[in-house]
């Protein structure tokens, strides 16, 4: 984690892409017209070489991950408060479901405190 692991999609800020989720897309049924729409996201996610995307929202979390397993995208989608959790140390054993095996066993909460009792 850390600054020098950030990269950054392009284009970015207000002429980034949608990831196609939104709007009622995720619950509309329509999954590869949404998948379709998203396609254009996944492959500006795949074009940063990023392991992790992170994602401010839920509809966009649910979509760039399902984008990742519909198309073989091997990167993991964490919300945003997951990182700020794990950069804490607060990030429950229970919460780390989208972590892949690099994070999911960093700072968590009962290893850390057995270490500072020892």
């Amino acid at each position: 984690m850390g600054e020098e692991n950030f990269v950054d999609m392009t284009p970015n800020r207000s002429n980034n892409y949608c990831c196609g989720g939104g709007g009622g897309a995720l619950q509309a049924g329509y999954h590869e017209a949404r998948r379709t729409f998203g396609k254009i996201k996944f492959d500006q996610i795949m074009a940063t070489g990023a392991s992790y995307v992170i994602a401010p929202c839920h509809n966009c979390h649910s979509q760039i991950h399902d984008l990742a397993e519909h198309y073989e995208g091997g990167y993991h989608t964490v919300h945003l408060w997951t990182i700020l959790c794990l950069a804490m140390g607060i990030l429950g054993p229970n919460e780390r479901t989208y972590l892949g095996e690099d994070l999911a066993g960093l700072l968590v909460p009962e290893t850390r405190e057995a270490e500072e009792d020892e």
